[in-house]
């Protein structure tokens, strides 16, 4: 008899609640809870895996950790799957121009363009609104810093292959403070080589600007300029430029061939990067590339894209380090695209890239980490592919970025969360 009366006054004062009575008797919501407020995010570190699907990161995984192992972008408490498709008239399969854009500007567009609609008009950017809104602003990449990923978040340009004008815009417009990757070719005009020599190798390699000499605008402008390991070591200040390489910080080539050996590592760049932003009291907002993983997938290079999904996965080692002592700084690690349409395989007698009825190309076997087991990767492309690309994240609001989602909700959602504008 008490057990039946207690659990009536429990369920009378559940209701109680949720419901009020009206004059009437009748039960009716009570006012609904004012919504909650988002998340305070002050810093917002942006990894990109350039070109890394779902199969590069288990293949890094598998390599680094083994069959149970979890790498650094893997253990996080959130993820997403993001579709990538670009509203180019002609191909739906996107470059990394027109991903980066939708990324940037919350806008969908055609390949090759940076940060402009289909019409060619320029959108405001998700880091031009953090430097809006006093933020310090960053781009880390072993491409060149003018190539389209890093590109799409601070410049305006209806076709990526203008990079001498990109450089231009970081230093002028954009004013971004903090830039350091390779790509020195197109800060000094022809005929005026800088700090790295041109190699025989490449008959791409030599000085290609066309607005002047850029490093010595970006000088007068405030910027530290640093060229080596030691020079960025160095450096003070709050504006820092630095090139290390004529054109990627590696060199891309079939398996078995090709280098990843970057002059100062994509780690030792983030930490940086982070150094200096971090001065700024009103926070910052941080753009990190690994270019390798996408360039040695176009190649089908499996072991150097491994090496440099090692070297990518220390590198959001390093920016996950900075998030546990800032608990108001947002980490996202994701792709802006698949390259390469690969899977990751059990080795066979037979290369399936000798089979003249497939179109795969065959690497491997590849050891298992802490195991006695290989693997091989298969290749079906030399292209981008439509494959959906996989996000983590971690810190405040990081949870908004669980589900399936196109391209341009990671614009939104970052709008929300860091100026409280509402998700379209």
């Amino acid at each position: 008899m008490f057990k039946s009366k207690r659990c009536a006054a429990l369920l009378i004062a559940t209701l109680s609640v949720g419901l009020t009575l009206n004059h009437g008797g009748q039960a009716i919501s009570a006012a609904p809870s004012k919504p909650a407020k988002p998340p305070v995010v002050k810093n917002v570190i942006m990894l990109v895996g350039d070109g890394m699907g779902t199969a590069q990161r288990n293949a890094i995984r598998l390599a680094t950790k083994g069959i149970d192992g979890e790498l650094e972008m893997d253990s996080m408490p959130y993820s997403g799957l993001i579709h990538t498709n670009s509203a180019d008239p002609k191909s739906f399969i996107t470059d990394s121009a027109a991903a980066a854009s939708a990324i940037a500007t919350g806008v969908k567009t055609y390949n090759g363009a940076i940060s402009v609609d289909l019409q060619g008009k320029p959108v405001k950017t998700i880091l031009e609104q953090a430097k809006k809104a006093g933020k310090a602003t960053g781009l880390v990449t072993t491409a060149q810093v003018t190539d389209a990923t890093p590109a799409a978040f601070a410049a305006h340009t209806a076709n990526r292959s203008a990079q001498s004008d990109i450089a231009k815009q970081y230093i002028e417009k954009t004013k971004v403070d903090v830039i350091l990757g390779g790509g020195e070719d197109y800060w000094y005009p022809a005929g005026h080589p800088g700090y790295y020599p041109d190699t025989a190798e490449d008959a791409e390699e030599g000085s290609k600007g066309k607005q002047g000499n850029l490093v010595e605008r970006a000088k007068k402008l405030g910027y530290t300029y640093v060229r080596t390991a030691d020079e960025l070591k160095r450096a003070k200040g709050r504006k820092l430029l630095g090139l290390f390489a004529n054109e990627e910080m590696f060199q891309k080539r079939s398996e078995g061939e090709g280098k990843y050996n970057p002059v100062v590592s994509l780690p030792d760049m983030t930490k940086k990067a982070i150094d200096v932003l971090s001065k700024n009291k009103k926070g910052f907002f941080l753009v990190v590339e690994e270019e390798a993983i996408d360039e040695m997938s176009h190649d089908n290079n499996g072991s150097l894209m491994i090496k440099a999904g090692q070297q990518f996965d220390q590198a959001v080692a390093v920016a996950k380090r900075y998030a546990k002592h800032h608990p108001d700084t947002l980490v996202l690690v994701l792709a802006d695209h698949e390259s390469g349409g690969l899977t990751i395989e059990t080795p066979g007698d037979a290369d399936e890239s000798e089979d003249s009825n497939t179109l795969s190309d065959e690497n491997g076997p590849f050891a298992v980490a802490h195991s006695k087991q290989t693997f091989t990767l298969n290749w079906t492309t030399t292209g981008h592919t439509a494959a959906g690309v996989p996000l983590t994240a971690m810190g405040p609001g990081a949870k908004r970025f669980a589900g399936v989602y196109e391209n341009t909700h990671i614009h939104d959602i970052l709008e929300t969360l860091l100026f409280g504008k509402r998700e379209r």
